[in-house]
């Protein structure tokens, strides 16, 4: 069993043919794949809309025990004008994904850049009631100004266990590509400083990588030691690794593995369901 959480921001790529996934593989079997090289998912498919219940039925079919899917809040509470008055909807919603128990862990709350301030004590409302494992994506800019207000939110997440997911876009927006996939991802993704931050045992990191695999190395390079610190201090980190249409995701999070253990010597293998005569050999020379 690996230390820390691993993966992508979904499993259902088909891109992934022939490098995560054999050739020919029908969707029906892209979890079940994937769980055998990866650990954990962003659950970013229940922000837009949520699964049927034969679906979740499917996932907790395929989903490995000690996997873990962290499902996002959908967008209609996360991004309403009252949190707390989506209380029933999201206990709702927690019901929906019950047959996956322990799996769900994390929840994501992926708060809009208009959440701001002015709605703290909503957000700790919500948070005391729902009463659940959390981590909280915020993108108000008050919230990296190192001020009082970031402080405040700050004193919220900690109090309360909390974990407040880091984003790191730096490697994406550093890259003067003019492919579409790259002018999208830079349109969508937010710019925002950096916070790490481990208000529970468990930090949350979301890695927007460069789409040549060597060019994220130096923007790795400070998070392998900020995850090997955190491993060390008895903590379960979750990285999740993406790039502009995350065709190479699973390559660059194999990558992030591989340098962890230069970190972490005693790490295990990452294992990956193609012969190694093929896809990893392919990893390698890119």
């Amino acid at each position: 069993m690996l230390p820390y959480f691993l993966g992508c921001p979904s499993w259902s790529e088909p891109g992934w043919r022939g490098s995560l996934y054999p050739p020919g593989t029908t969707s029906p079997h892209f979890l079940q794949l994937y769980g055998r090289c990866f650990n954990a998912v962003e659950g970013n498919t229940t922000f837009y809309a949520e699964p049927a219940p034969a679906t979740v039925a499917r996932w907790a079919a395929q989903m490995p025990e000690h996997f873990r899917f962290c499902a996002k809040l959908p967008r209609t509470i996360s991004h309403s004008d009252n949190l707390t008055d989506q209380l029933s909807s999201a206990e709702a919603f927690l019901r929906l994904l019950a047959p996956l128990g322990a799996r769900v862990a994390p929840l994501w709350l992926q708060l809009p850049s208009s959440f701001g301030p002015s709605r703290l004590a909503d957000l700790q409302q919500f948070l005391r009631e729902l009463a659940r494992p959390l981590a909280v994506e915020v993108r108000h800019p008050a919230f990296f100004a190192r001020g009082e207000e970031e402080r405040q939110l700050n004193r919220l997440l900690r109090d309360l266990g909390v974990e407040r997911i880091c984003l790191d876009a730096r490697a994406l927006f550093s890259c003067a590509s003019e492919a579409p996939a790259v002018r999208h991802a830079q349109a969508k993704k937010p710019h925002l400083p950096l916070r790490p931050a481990a208000f529970s045992h468990s930090p949350q990191l979301r890695f927007i990588g460069h789409p040549e695999l060597a060019a994220n190395d130096a923007f790795l390079a400070p998070w392998l030691t900020k995850v090997a610190e955190w491993i060390e201090a008895g903590h379960t980190p979750y990285v999740f690794i993406h790039t502009p249409d995350n065709q190479l995701a699973p390559q660059l999070a194999w990558r992030f593995h591989q340098q962890l253990q230069a970190r972490l010597p005693g790490l295990l293998d990452l294992p990956w369901p193609l012969p190694e005569s093929t896809a990893v050999n392919q990893l390698a020379l890119l």
